[in-house]
């Protein structure tokens, strides 16, 4: 499974120069993390609320390799590398939405947390079960 998010950077996302912030691209990887747990059908607020759960990072591994500017056209792509019973791992990137260039690379793990207590918990079976079997195919 992979997951695509298309962004356009804003004059907010950069420098005086025009070039995207380095905190940016954790930002924008964020959000395409987020809406890829949104594509499988689980959305944030009703893990916390139905099932006590949030997913917290909890290393980040960056590679910045070529900046992005004011006004480009970007693609962030997400896709699960690793699936552990309390953690995901993701493997993404972001490129040139126009050319497919790569901009960056970044490997995240994320921490399955009761959302009440803050402490570690196994990934609900609903979704490990919908993981499995999209990545199954």
């Amino acid at each position: 499974m992979e997951f695509f998010l298309p962004i356009r950077v804003y004059y907010e996302d950069t420098d005086a120069g025009g070039v995207v912030y380095h905190s940016k691209y954790l930002n924008y990887c964020e959000r395409a993390r987020t809406e890829a747990l949104r594509t499988l059908g689980f959305e944030q607020d009703d893990l916390i609320a139905n099932d006590d759960t949030i997913f917290a990072v909890r290393s980040i591994q960056v590679e910045y390799i070529k900046p992005a500017r004011f006004n480009d056209e970007i693609t962030v792509k997400t896709r699960i590398e690793q699936l552990r019973k309390a953690s995901i791992t993701f493997a993404q990137v972001i490129c040139a939405a126009d050319s497919d260039e790569l901009l960056c690379s970044l490997t995240a793990r994320v921490a399955c947390l009761t959302a009440s207590r803050l402490k570690p918990r196994a990934i609900p079976e609903t979704i490990l079960n919908k993981v499995e079997t999209v990545r199954a195919g």
